[in-house]
C-alpha cells in the first residue's frame, strides 16, 4: 500500500470508532546511557519548530480521519516534561480541538522526576492530564551513577508528593533491573522504596542493551558487565513476589497495579486496538496497516511545512500475519488471550506445532478458550514471541 492509498483505506473503515493517540516528544535534558529512543538534547529553537510541525500534523490527521473518538492519549519520549507546562498544555488544547475526547479519556504523560515542579504539575492537571508516569529506575546511588541520568534519587519522592498535592491519583513509577553494579540486595532495596511510596502502578523493565547507546559501547569495551539471565530471572521473581505481597497484581509481563489502575493506553498495544502515533519516529497501527513517521526532526518539520504527513513506512499485514502478532502481544497479558477467533492460525500445522512444543516446555498453557504464558514462560516472553512470529 502506498502512502496515498493509506488515507482512503483509513477513511473507509466502518468500525473505526475509537482511537488511542501516542505523541512522541523527542527531547531530553541529556541522553541516558541506556536509551536508544529517537531524541535530541533540548534546545528551545528546536522545540518551537517541533511544536509548530506537530500542530500541523494533528490538523492534517484531523482532516483525513474526521472527528474520531479518542479514549487514550499518551505523551512519551524522550522526556515530555523537558518542555514547559504551557507548551504541553498547548499540545493538549490542539488534540482536544481536533479529536473527540471521550468523557473517561485517559491522558498520560511521562516525566523525569527532576523536570517537574509543583506549578507545572498543577497546570497539567488542570489541562486534563490524569495519569503520570515517573522514571525512577533505581534507588541505589551506586547503580544510579551508571545510568547517566539527570537529577538525583530524592527527586522521585519529591515529584510524587507534589503530584499527589495537586490531585494526581493515577501515578506510575518505572524501575529497571539487570543494571551495571546492581545486586539482588540493591534490587530489593529499590522495590522496598517503591512499595513505601505506594504508587498505583509499577513497571519493572529488564535492561536491554541497544546498539548505539553508551552502555552498549561500555559493555563491548569490557568496562561494565550486564546481561546475566540467571540474575535477571531471579530479580523478576523477587519483584513479582514483593509487589504481589504489597497488594499489586501483575496484569502484564512487566507491569503491576493496584485494582483498577491498569494503563489503558498500553492495553491498546497488547490487545491489538487502533492507535495513531504523532511526532518524529512515532509508530501507528490501524486495522492491519502499520505505519511510522520519519525519525529525523528536520525532515519531519520539512514535510509538514509542505503539508505532507511525514510517513517513512507503510506495511499492510496479511490476516495470517496480523493474527500472529495479535497472539504475541496478547500473550504479554497475564490472563492471556481468547483464541476462539484464530481459526486460520489453528489450521497452520507448523504454527500449531510450535505452540504445542512451547506447551511441552512449560512456557505456555491453555484451556478451551485461552492461551497464556505460564509464570515460568513470562521470564522468556521475548523468545516465545520470536518463535510464534
Amino acid at each position: 500500500m502506498s502512502h496515498n492509498q493509506l488515507f482512503p483505506y483509513l477513511r473507509s473503515r466502518q468500525e473505526f470508532t475509537d482511537l488511542g493517540l501516542y505523541i512522541h516528544v523527542p527531547f531530553c535534558r541529556k541522553r541516558c546511557h541506556f536509551c536508544a529512543f529517537y531524541l535530541m538534547v533540548h534546545r528551545e529553537e528546536l522545540v518551537r519548530a517541533f511544536l509548530l510541525a506537530l500542530e500541523r500534523e494533528l490538523i492534517l490527521w484531523g482532516k483525513e480521519l474526521g472527528p474520531v473518538p479518542v479514549s487514550t492519549v499518551y505523551l512519551g519520549g524522550g522526556t515530555p516534561t523537558s518542555l514547559n507546562a504551557k507548551q504541553l498544555v498547548r499540545i493538549l488544547e490542539v488534540v482536544n480541538r481536533i479529536f473527540l475526547l471521550t468523557s473517561q479519556v485517559e491522558i498520560s504523560i511521562e516525566a523525569s522526576p527532576e523536570t517537574v515542579t509543583l506549578s507545572a504539575l498543577q497546570e497539567l492537571r488542570k489541562a486534563g492530564v490524569n495519569r503520570l508516569s515517573l522514571g525512577a529506575q533505581s534507588f541505589d546511588e551506586s547503580v544510579w551513577e551508571h545510568l547517566g541520568r539527570s537529577g538525583n534519587i530524592p527527586d522521585t519522592r519529591t515529584a510524587l508528593e507534589q503530584a499527589r498535592q495537586v490531585g494526581f491519583q493515577n501515578i506510575s513509577l518505572d524501575l529497571m533491573y539487570g543494571l551495571p553494579g546492581q545486586s539482588l540486595e540493591s534490587w530489593q532495596q529499590s522495590l522496598e522504596e517503591i512499595i513505601d511510596l505506594n504508587p498505583t502502578h509499577v513497571s519493572c523493565y529488564a535492561l536491554t542493551l541497544e546498539e548505539g547507546t553508551r552502555l552498549y559501547s561500555a559493555q563491548h569495551r569490557g568496562e561494565v558487565h550486564v546481561g546475566d539471565p540467571e540474575l535477571e530471572n531471579r530479580m523478576c521473581q523477587i519483584a513479582a513476589s514483593a509487589l504481589t505481597d504489597a497488594g499489586y497484581h501483575q496484569y502484564e509481563v512487566s507491569n503491576y497495579c493496584q485494582f483498577g489502575y491498569e494503563c489503558r493506553h498500553n492495553l491498546r498495544y497488547w490487545t491489538f486496538q487502533d492507535y495513531l502515533g504523532l511526532g518524529p519516529s512515532a509508530q501507528s497501527c490501524i486495522g492491519r496497516v502499520r505505519f511510522g513517521n520519519v525519525d529525523n526532526l528536520s525532515e519531519y518539520c520539512r514535510r509538514l511545512d509542505d503539508q505532507e504527513i511525514p510517513l517513512a513506512s507503510v506495511e499492510v499485514m496479511s490476516k495470517h500475519q496480523a493474527d500472529r502478532e495479535r497472539v504475541v502481544f496478547g500473550l504479554r497479558l497475564v490472563n492471556g488471550l481468547d483464541i476462539q477467533g484464530l481459526k486460520q492460525l489453528a489450521g497452520d500445522d507448523q504454527w500449531r506445532g510450535v505452540v504445542y512444543q512451547l506447551i511441552e516446555e512449560g512456557l505456555l498453557c491453555h484451556d478451551e478458550r485461552t492461551l497464556r504464558l505460564t509464570p515460568y514462560g513470562r521470564r522468556f516472553a521475548d523468545s516465545v514471541a520470536v518463535q510464534l512470529l
